[in-house]
């Protein structure tokens, strides 16, 4: 048995209220708050970049320093995320 017809056009009704409003991201400003907070891993990252630019072997990277200022961002918007969720 399927659903009534009736019922699809009703769904089809709140999915357009829900499209017309703007969600805003809380993880995306609180990820600029967190930012400044983790500014050695950034530098860190930042002399890294710098350090290899004249590789020309493609051998040398800075995933390291760049996973590092992204856990350091991520785990300062955990703590706050979650309270901001609904």
């Amino acid at each position: 048995m399927g659903v009534p017809i009736k019922a699809k056009v009703d769904l089809c009704f709140y999915c357009n209220i829900w499209a017309d409003e703007e969600l805003v991201d809380p993880k995306q400003y609180l990820e600029e708050s967190c930012k400044p907070k983790c500014v050695k891993p950034l530098l860190e990252y930042q002399a890294c970049v710098k350090r290899i630019q004249g590789d020309e072997t493609g051998h040398k990277h800075c995933t390291g320093q760049y996973f590092d200022y992204w856990s350091c961002v991520d785990k300062c918007v955990a703590s706050k995320l979650f309270s901001k969720l609904k």
